[in-house]
């Protein structure tokens, strides 16, 4: 017998100006409606009936402050399935179109709703995992290794200081467009904010993109053997 909450939940996320709405809070900001009614193509009437439905559906949540109201996405659970879902396509049968640059910039390096995602995301995980600093573990988590709470903590994370969720510590997320997982919960939203006040990586004001430093480029080839420069050159080739 079906789930009628995973119909309801399906049918909410299949509207296109809905799925528009959510992706544009797959950032992590609040937002008020006028611009996720620009951000979907529809009026700010539509827009606010849609939002009714999200909000009644669970998976926004809005914030009032003074006159105005600000919508984001319920939780990192519902940014969690978006991601998966934009994973899932159809064996292509035809030549791919062409990428746009905004496109291209957010599968090489970006937020997922609020950790480090993209092909920079992988690869970094990737150099944690061989340096034996995180390790997979069962249920989709990561465990961190003395060596790894060591360098955590060298680099300003303190590993001990944080608080697991019911949902892990440590969590493997599956990265929608390479395939494979990146560092996520609390310990990944705590990296990319490190890496981010350390001058390392700069978010973009525009979009979900992460931009990577030339400071960044640079420690994190030092640190973790991550060249950022001959992953630009694989992307483009």
């Amino acid at each position: 017998m079906p789930n009628p909450s995973i119909s309801a939940t399906a049918f909410l996320i299949a509207d296109q100006s809905r799925a528009a709405m959510l992706i544009t809070l797959l950032d992590g900001r609040a937002l008020p409606a006028g611009d996720l009614a620009r951000a979907s193509g529809i009026t700010p009437q539509t827009a606010s009936s849609h939002l009714a439905k999200l909000l009644e559906g669970g998976l926004i949540s809005v914030e009032t402050e003074g006159r105005h109201r600000y919508y984001r996405l319920a939780d990192s659970h519902v940014a969690q399935t978006l991601e998966h879902l934009a994973a899932i396509q159809p064996e292509a049968t035809a030549r791919p179109e062409a990428l746009t640059s905004q496109h291209r910039q957010l599968c090489f390096c970006r937020r997922c709703y609020d950790h480090l995602a993209g092909q920079v995301g992988v690869e970094v995980t990737r150099a944690l995992q061989n340096l034996d600093y995180i390790r997979s573990a069962s249920d989709k988590q990561f465990i961190v290794t003395a060596a790894g709470a060591e360098w955590f903590g060298n680099i300003g994370v303190n590993v001990a200081s944080l608080k697991p969720t019911r949902r892990g510590f440590a969590r493997q997320c599956l990265d929608w467009t390479e395939r494979v997982h990146h560092l996520a919960g609390p310990l990944g939203v705590r990296f990319m904010a490190t890496l981010c006040a350390k001058g390392w990586l700069r978010r973009s004001r525009s979009s979900r993109a992460i931009i990577v430093t030339p400071k960044g480029s640079n420690a994190l080839k030092k640190q973790l053997g991550v060249d950022i420069a001959e992953l630009k050159l694989s992307r483009n080739s």
